[in-house]
């Protein structure tokens, strides 16, 4: 009986870790991009000559970097602050599938730039 157990015992570790590798990938990912997110909203407030679609191309760029479909349309860029201070809001939405044996489910992500209450 005590063999038993340790054999169910290792298969629930290997299936843990086996899904954890699936989910891992996407989450990381997501971080890397809201890191870029906030480069792109610093960046294209800093320039105020930069056009919402010039930042929104850079953002698909960036997402296509991290091995993420994102379409332009799921892309918002906000334009904040005041004349002496611009600055810029960026957000994406989208959703990546994760594939397990016997289950699947989709992770939806929604990074952005920062807070755009200032």
């Amino acid at each position: 009986m005590g063999t038993v157990k340790a054999i169910i015992g290792i298969l629930v570790i290997i299936a843990v870790i086996y899904c954890l590798f699936q989910v891992a990938p996407p989450v990381l990912a997501n971080y890397s991009f809201q890191d870029d997110l906030k480069a792109v909203a610093m960046m294209g407030g800093s320039n105020p000559h930069t056009t919402d679609q010039e930042l929104i191309d850079q953002v698909v760029k960036k997402a296509l970097d991290h091995q993420i479909t994102l379409p332009p349309e799921a892309v918002t860029v906000q334009r904040i602050g005041t004349v002496g201070s611009p600055a810029v809001y960026v957000a994406a939405d989208y959703s990546v599938p994760v594939d397990l044996p016997g289950y699947s489910f989709t992770l939806h992500f929604n990074p952005s730039s920062g807070n755009k209450g200032f």
